[in-house]
């Protein structure tokens, strides 16, 4: 595996690699890296020759009173795994590699942004966007691999590779849960024992939506006001937001029609979790 954090190097390596017809697939990652991480990894790993990893934790998706700062960092730890993985090269830049003192272009998408995390985190996927991009035009992948769980992020990037015309794919790929099905983040690392309890009421609330469209709901308000029940009975639990919408513009619905996502943002004590579910809706 090779680990740099140049750019001109990393170009060269990818240029060679696809001179010998390498098909490129590329992991973009903060670091801290977990199963969910992985298993994007294991999927570039069995249908690409080449596979590209970085991490960068990227400053311009963060705001003001985020956390930042207390991001996990776990370089040792996230090199050992994807040694282990069998990977060709990891992409290590620093922040001044990646921006310039005086930076000055970024990379805005102005549909698909302006719901969900979009509303209560601004200038986020504009840092996603730019960051994004960036990775784009350094590794040249064929194909870029994001999970389910950021999915409103993955969509927004979709529209960057199609508006933009990026040549290469993107795939999104299932969320993956630990056994007690609460979705993997590293900010699961935040949560004390008893938040890291709690924070099972945001599967169980998405659960109970599943289970009252099969069973015939079709009104958003309805499915909605009983997550709220489910989640609000866990103390310290604040929702940010619980939202039914199209899961391929992601517009908010009236009535339930498929195909659906069924998104939510919630804070356990000082820890941001999100999930979702999609749901292909009969009748």
């Amino acid at each position: 595996m090779i680990v740099s954090g140049n750019i001109s190097k990393v170009r060269k390596v990818i240029k060679e690699a696809k001179r010998r017809n390498k098909l490129v697939g590329f992991v973009p990652t903060m670091g801290a890296l977990h199963a969910g991480h992985m298993s994007l990894v294991k999927r570039a790993k069995k249908e690409c020759s080449f596979v590209v990893v970085s991490i960068f934790l990227n400053p311009t998706q963060f705001g003001p009173g985020q956390d930042l700062r207390r991001y996990p960092k776990c370089f040792a730890k996230d090199t050992h795994l994807l040694r282990r993985a069998g990977i060709d090269l990891l992409f290590y830049p620093r922040q001044e590699a990646m921006y310039q003192r005086n930076h000055s272009v970024y990379v805005q998408e102005d549909s698909l942004s302006k719901g969900l995390c979009g509303k209560f985190r601004p200038g986020h996927f504009r840092g996603v966007c730019t960051v994004v991009g960036k990775l784009f035009n350094i590794v040249e992948p064929d194909i870029a691999y994001f999970g389910q769980k950021d999915y409103q992020q993955a969509l927004i990037l979709k529209r960057l590779v199609r508006d933009l015309n990026f040549s290469l794919k993107i795939k999104i790929l299932p969320i993956i849960r630990e056994k007690d099905k609460l979705a993997l983040s590293s900010r699961n690392s935040y949560l004390s024992p008893g938040e890291r309890t709690d924070a099972l009421s945001l599967y169980s609330s998405l659960r109970e939506a599943k289970s009252l469209i099969k069973k015939g709901e079709r009104n958003p308000r309805k499915i909605i006001n009983e997550m709220k029940r489910i989640i609000l009975s866990k103390k310290g639990v604040k929702i940010e937001y619980i939202k039914i919408v199209d899961a391929q513009n992601l517009k908010e619905l009236d009535k339930i029609r498929a195909p659906v996502l069924i998104a939510l943002a919630v804070y356990i004590g000082k820890t941001r979790l999100i999930d979702n579910v999609i749901i292909n809706v009969k009748g």
